[in-house]
């Protein structure tokens, strides 16, 4: 007789899948951890990472008071240009308080690449709620993980931004899909509404790029959810998202303003935003079908008109592809709807609103990627269907794409290495860019190359000679190279271009007080100090200005305002304990100066550690 088979019940059917689910996630996972790994070693620093981390008084001094001034700090944050994103700040903040410094990124780098990490698992995710089939969203999870278009914003600091609206703005997504997808209770549904709101807030506080995400939403309800209720009740439900976007919309727009002063498109020709347009919506598909020749600086084709090819190109191409995406609808809504997402979700990046000096950047497209990966997905789950050797044929070309993918993100991260490589890799793409050449002379300058660093500070203002960060750089390393008068006259140049640029007036303070001139670098060390009287180094220069002349209580208050900025600077905590010691407080100078020992030690600076040892010696 023979014995009768036992079918799997729908409880361990399902308990299978689970568990194939989360097996793919985390091999997904490991293949874009093992993809990026080198981005852990990496010690580039790019365009804005002093403001967001290396000279950020705030990041340097972590705790509830830092935190609370990155809260609170609405309309016009004090330590960044631009825009409100406290949540960016202070999670750069707790790398700084793990150990991360100048000299040892990798706290820094570990936080960013764990949050890629999460990203690509939440985009698998998402993609399974959409679409219901496991391997097509762990395939296109898989090739958005390791793609080099996501490497910018894992070793740039200032780009932490971009990776943690991505992943708040993801459980969003979930929150929200599972609350229209889930047969459990409606308190559940909407205890996951609930969160979708939570989650797009702590967005809008990463990075304000996140608002389009309402919108977003609406599409999704078009496809791929096609749900079936009223319009109104589509849009109402949607009111508090739309609600909260503005606010953030009207906030950013109030500190951009402050602080950075954004090109509204009233201010130039319509035509002008529509060659933009055209030409950036053609750039990122290329740059997603063919990522070479990444850079994180595209700088802006001259002449801006159609006579120039790429602008000519974006607008034929444009026009051809949005007479494609008309015609698809005939068969599917996909390919319009996930174009529109991604049309929507990169809107607020694509220049129409003048806010930065390139045209386009790799890291604007990693949330708006979402939108294309929800057309491959379901061009996938499609192709699954056919069932046969067709699987094993989609699933080995998604494998030899990934790893073409993962063998260019590797190749990229070399340039990362360091400033100089990365800069100098820049140059080869865009090398009329004076913003390159400015930060490829600081890179070089702090190598001690000031030689090469002064050329290229001569050919960044040559390019742009309106360009005063430039020549205030300039006037720092002809200081160095004992050229007084010509630094005082770029110094000069740069506050006549920007009268309120305070390193131009600190680095004019320098100079004189090179020259001996006590008096007239300590006015311009206070006047670049009122213009930012939170920078450490202004209060150092002052405070060396006041020791100088003999002004040893003066002297004594501005190196512990520069301590109080700047906690573990050694050179500060040295001179104001020998200032300390000319007063007669030995025990607090004795306190200063085993401080100054400490840094200079943990810092390598065995000479100032060889001076302090001496100090100490003679302290009665």
């Amino acid at each position: 007789m023979s014995r009768k088979q036992i079918q799997p019940s729908v409880e361990s059917q399902k308990n299978i899948s689970l568990l194939t689910f989360i097996s793919l996630i985390i091999i997904v996972c490991a293949a874009v951890l093992a993809a990026h790994w080198p981005a852990l070693s990496v010690r580039a620093t790019s365009f804005d990472d002093s403001q967001y981390f290396k000279d950020n008084h705030l990041i340097q001094n972590p705790g509830w008071a830092s935190a609370r001034q990155f809260l609170t700090e609405v309309l016009k944050p004090s330590t960044v240009k631009g825009y409100y994103q406290p949540l960016t700040m202070i999670s750069l903040m707790l790398d700084y308080a793990a150990g991360g410094r100048k000299n040892n990124l990798l706290p820094c780098h570990r936080t960013s690449l764990f949050f890629h990490v999460a990203n690509t698992a939440l985009i698998i995710v998402l993609l399974y709620l959409l679409f219901k089939n496991i391997w097509a969203a762990a395939a296109v999870g898989l090739l958005f993980g390791v793609h080099p278009l996501t490497i910018e914003p894992i070793p740039w600091l200032g780009e932490r931004k971009t990776l943690l609206a991505a992943f708040f703005s993801l459980c969003s997504l979930v929150f929200y899909v599972y609350s229209r997808t889930t047969t459990n209770k409606q308190r559940t549904a909407k205890l996951f509404y609930a969160g979708s709101f939570v989650t797009y807030l702590l967005a809008l506080m990463s990075k304000p790029t996140s608002t389009p995400l309402p919108v977003v939403m609406l599409l999704m309800d078009f496809w791929p959810l096609r749900k079936t209720v009223s319009k109104f009740k589509i849009v109402a439900e949607k009111l508090p998202f739309f609600a909260i976007g503005g606010i953030s919309a009207v906030i950013t727009y109030i500190s951009q303003m402050r602080t950075v002063g954004p090109v509204m498109p009233a201010e130039h020709p319509l035509q002008q935003g529509i060659l933009i347009t055209c030409h950036n919506i053609v750039f990122y598909l290329h740059k997603i079908l063919w990522p070479a020749n990444l850079s994180s600086h595209y700088a802006f084709p001259n002449p801006l008109a159609l006579s120039n090819p790429p602008f000519l190109a974006g607008l034929i191409g444009t026009a051809i592809l949005i007479l494609l995406l008309l015609i698809s609808l005939r068969w599917t809504r996909a390919l319009l709807t996930g174009w529109l997402i991604f049309f929507i979700a990169v809107l607020p990046t694509l220049q129409i609103v003048g806010f930065s000096n390139v045209i386009a950047s790799d890291k604007f497209v990693y949330l708006p990627s979402i939108g294309l990966l929800m057309i491959l997905c379901w061009f996938l789950v499609w192709l699954f269907n056919k069932r046969g050797t067709v699987i094993v044929i989609i699933m080995s070309v998604v494998l030899v794409l990934a790893g073409a993918e993962a063998f260019a993100t590797r190749q990229y991260l070399r340039y990362w290495k360091d400033s100089v490589s990365l800069f100098e890799h820049m140059l080869t793409i865009t090398p009329n860019a004076a913003p390159v050449h400015n930060m490829l002379a600081i890179a070089l300058q702090s190598r001690g190359k000031l030689d090469d660093a002064v050329v290229h500070y001569r050919k960044a203002v040559e390019l742009d000679p309106v360009y005063v960060e430039a020549y205030s750089n300039l006037a720092g390393a002809l200081l160095l190279q004992h050229k007084f008068d010509d630094a005082v006259a770029c110094c000069r140049k740069a506050i006549q271009l920007k009268p309120d640029y305070p390193y131009a007036y600190s680095n004019l303070g320098l100079a004189f007080q090179a020259q001996g001139k006590l008096d007239d670098a300590l006015e311009n060390f206070l006047k670049a100090a009122r213009l930012k009287p939170d920078h450490p180094d202004f209060n150092y220069n002052i405070a060396t200005v006041f020791q100088a002349q003999g002004k040893l209580d003066k002297a004594a208050e501005y190196y512990k305002n520069t301590i109080r900025l700047r906690p573990e600077d050694a050179e500060a905590h040295y001179n104001l304990a020998n200032v300390l010691k000319s007063l007669g407080k030995h025990n607090e100078a004795e306190t200063h100066f085993k401080r100054a020992l400490e840094l200079a030690i943990s810092y390598g600076n065995n000479e100032l550690a060889a001076d302090i040892r001496k100090s100490l010696n003679i302290i009665p």
